[in-house]
């Protein structure tokens, strides 16, 4: 690369991880933002302790619809199928666009490694379909606390590579990107570094990491957080670790905390994430690494976003929804 190239393109990535310091200022919150907050906070404040219940019933009452927030409609694009995984079994829910589609969206839902499903996850990967003109397919990965780490991602990439080999026969393209939510972007990360390391492969063009656990000895934002239920709290992650490594693992691994990994050979990657997210300096700490290993990279800091707030309705999810469809488009 010449010396005129290079100084264009590190211009650019620069650019794309500068931040207005304004956003975190409190009065940058909007106020539809401010209610939905609160509201969070009072509906999950009048939770019982929902730690005292099993996981399996905990997902059991989130698929029926009677967890804390509204499940989302089932969409009319979904079908399942079963692959075969390192494990046994992992079941795919294929989103397909009625055109042909433009690409493939590996999607990984969040849920701290013990809840979720991709499911619950049809509103928002339905409307993903519906913008991009990308099919989805949404991994169900194993569970802890009674599978636990390496099950999820051992899944997630018998996954990858299940798109990897079937993908231009099943969809007619090889334009793939990958995401996920929470623990799915830890989880997303894992996958890329599994297929170059374990594969030899780079097959996904972008990554879509939206308010990612890339660190579970913990940021100094997530051990700070306290006791505020804004969807996750301290203890929560503390609880959801402790499930999703009952079995051991060093949590130094970049298998289980992608933060310690070299990150070179990696896509170029969206990173989202609230300002009011107990994993706030888990992106902006692995944002900037993602860049200095030599990969493209975005940062969209939104004020007052919650944990995961694109899912939730309101001005700011549209915003950072259209940002990431626009996103995955390009690449």
């Amino acid at each position: 690369m010449s010396s005129a190239l290079a100084d264009t393109s590190t211009a650019r990535n620069a650019a794309a991880l500068t931040l207005d310091p304004s956003v975190f200022d409190p009065a940058a919150i909007a106020s539809d933002t401010r209610a939905l907050n609160a509201a969070i906070v009072k509906a999950l404040s009048a939770v019982p302790d929902r730690w005292v219940f099993p996981m399996a019933m905990l997902r059991k009452l989130r698929l029926e619809g009677k967890g804390p927030f509204p499940l989302a409609p089932e969409s009319p694009y979904a079908q399942v199928i079963e692959i075969e995984g390192k494990r046994g079994p992992v079941a795919l829910r294929i989103l397909t666009p009625p055109t042909p589609p433009k690409g493939v969206y590996l999607h990984i839902h969040g849920g701290g490694w013990c809840l979720g499903s991709a499911r619950e996850n049809d509103g928002i990967n339905h409307r993903f379909v519906e913008r991009t003109g990308f099919a989805v397919v949404s991994a169900d990965y194993g569970l802890a606390p009674e599978q636990p780490w390496p099950a999820a991602p051992d899944d997630c990439e018998a996954a990858a590579l299940w798109l990897v080999r079937e993908g231009l026969g099943r969809f007619g393209t090889e334009r793939f990107a990958i995401g996920g939510e929470s623990a799915g972007g830890n989880l997303a990360v894992a996958t890329l570094l599994r297929l170059r390391d374990r594969h030899g492969l780079t097959p996904f063009r972008a990554a879509n990491l939206t308010a990612g656990c890339y660190d579970l000895g913990l940021t100094p934002s997530a051990r700070q957080w306290g006791d505020e239920p804004l969807v996750l709290n301290t203890r929560d992650i503390n609880v959801f670790v402790g499930h999703y490594l009952r079995e051991g693992g060093n949590i130094a691994d970049p298998d289980i905390s992608p933060l310690h990994a070299d990150l070179k050979g990696l896509p170029p990657a969206l990173f989202t994430v609230g300002t009011r997210d107990a994993l706030l300096d888990d992106t902006l700490f692995l944002a900037p690494r993602w860049l200095a290993a030599g990969n493209a990279a975005e940062l969209a800091v939104y004020p007052g976003g919650c944990h995961v707030f694109i899912g939730f309705p309101g001005t700011l999810a549209d915003q950072a929804l259209a940002r990431s469809h626009a996103f995955i488009s390009a690449c």
